[in-house]
């Protein structure tokens, strides 16, 4: 055989192996021109035989056999039977261009692929530690909610900074992680709900804190006194008078606002009223009692009712009760009673609280209603019941006083009129009215954040003036006022808000 042609079938056994590794490459395309020889079958055209020596057809993997890749060439035999051949090889190249550009395009893949890996893995480390926290301030928040003591506002501070930090780490994650993550988006949600919750049992306790503000500010008040003092012949101090007892000379000074909360039917229920009981045999077994008027301002339909203050505050432990007949927020709680305006009429009910029943009702004669003479910015409290040390009271006005103030003391059983006194103030000049030993008090509106103690009616004298105490409030408007004698203080619904104020009262001489 000739030289050539041992070195085109070495190359043709070389590509057949190469053919056999990349058997993705696809079939050789035949080059043009190729024939086949004559006679022969291309299936056997590089058989063994003894005169060219060639070994027999090699597979070529899932391509084929050597003829069946090159089936296109010529041949002939000489004089002497040697074997001569011609092979033309196909032009097809191997795409080693593709190849490495795909070998690059891995190599860029799988970095990124490391990389967003080691993020997950620092992500998922983060929000283990965030979960940690959150359950720690679950646990706290849950004893706070569940515990019936009351907790400084430094407490909340330091819960509100804790919320603060998780808030900022969690922004920055969600701003590293260059995406969304469902993880990360309901972390953030819970931290939020959080920090509601936190603002929500803050609120609750603004009572307490605010309390323990002003048990301060007295006590420095104290000290500086005994610093000046200390030295001078300063004058005896009386003691107060006893809770439920007159011997003293009236209302002198209110203090500022102590909010306890929103009333528990929400931010709509502007109006209505809210106290505590007051019975001269157990003057400090009071209960507490809200009654918010439904969205009209008119109709007292729902009440609520707890044994402590601290029910109240956190709404536990409550009596809920349903009336249909209540009118207005001149409502009041006196041992053990519920005194309403029946709706759309002037007459009054006292209402059981043990039973929720009506016990007696009486007409209150020649009282305007209905929205006649009712105080300013307040509707539908023509007729307003107020407590102090003496009972029971309702103010109120008929079309002979011409709108004046008139004051009745009441039979709180019978509800029977027992005596009656006019006065010159006109009632709807005036925001609201209480009772304190006998004595009338009456309010007007200074501005949005002000209310002034400006009008007194003396029962026990017939005597009548003018005051000027100052008394700040939450909101605008004031809804009622009720006075409880045990405690001595005021119990104000302000658009929604329950505040209590402590009165000062002028000391007698012993």
């Amino acid at each position: 055989m000739r030289p050539g042609l041992s070195f085109l079938l070495a190359l043709l056994f070389f590509l057949g192996q190469a053919a056999g590794d990349l058997g993705d490459v696809g079939p050789p395309i035949p080059s043009p021109g190729f024939s086949s020889f004559p006679g022969v079958d291309s299936s056997s055209s590089f058989s063994s035989s003894s005169r060219s020596g060639s070994s027999s057809s090699r597979s070529l993997g899932s391509g084929g056999s050597v003829s069946q890749l090159f089936s296109n060439f010529t041949g002939s035999v000489d004089d002497r039977g040697t074997c001569q051949c011609s092979v033309s090889l196909p032009d097809t190249t191997f795409p080693v261009d593709r190849v490495e550009r795909l070998e690059f395009t891995a190599h860029v893949l799988s970095q990124k692929f490391e990389k967003e890996l080691s993020k997950v893995r620092e992500y998922v480390q983060l929000i283990s530690v965030y979960e940690k926290k959150l359950l720690n301030l679950t646990v706290r928040i849950d004893i706070m909610e569940k515990d019936t003591i009351s907790y400084t506002e430094l407490d909340f501070e330091l819960i509100k900074v804790e919320v603060k930090e998780m808030e900022k780490l969690v922004i920055q994650l969600k701003e590293s992680f260059g995406g969304s993550s469902e993880i990360v988006d309901q972390l953030e949600v819970e931290i939020r709900n959080m920090t509601l919750l936190v603002e929500k049992l803050e609120t609750l306790d603004k009572n307490n804190v605010l309390a323990i503000r002003r048990e301060i500010v007295a006590l420095k008040t104290k000290l500086k006194e005994c610093e000046a003092s200390k030295d001078q012949n300063t004058p005896v101090v009386h003691p107060p008078p006893t809770p439920g007892s007159c011997g003293h000379g009236g209302v002198v000074n209110i203090s500022k606002p102590s909010v306890v909360q929103l009333n528990w039917r929400g931010f709509s229920y502007l109006y209505g009223a809210w106290g505590r009981d007051y019975s001269p045999q157990h003057p400090n077994k009071g209960l507490y009692w809200v009654a918010p008027l439904n969205t009209d301002g008119r109709l007292l339909e729902y009440y609520r009712l707890y044994n402590t203050l601290d029910d109240l505050l956190l709404y536990i432990n409550a009596r809920e009760l349903r009336i249909t007949y209540g009118q207005g927020s001149g409502t009041a709680v006196y041992n053990n009673n519920m005194y309403v305006n029946m709706y759309n009429t002037g007459n009054i009910a006292r209402v059981n609280l043990t039973t929720n029943t009506i016990a007696v009702t009486q007409t209150l004669p020649n009282a305007a209603y209905n929205n006649r003479f009712s105080y300013a910015n307040v509707a539908w409290q023509d007729i307003d019941f107020a407590v102090d040390e003496n009972g029971l009271w309702v103010i109120y006005s008929t079309e002979a006083s011409t709108g004046n103030m008139v004051i009745s003391k009441l039979n709180d059983t019978t509800l029977q009129v027992l005596n009656t006194w006019y006065t010159k103030q006109y009632k709807p000049s005036a925001s609201n009215a209480f009772m304190v030993c006998g004595v009338l008090y009456a309010t007007r509106t200074m501005n949005t954040r002000t209310e002034e103690i400006f009008y007194y009616y003396d029962t026990n004298t017939g005597k009548e003036g003018k005051l000027d105490i100052v008394m700040h409030k939450m909101q605008e408007k004031v809804q009622s006022i009720n006075y409880n004698p045990f405690d001595q203080k005021l119990y104000v619904y302000n658009d929604g808000y329950l505040l209590n104020y402590d009165l000062s009262v002028l000391q007698k001489p012993q």
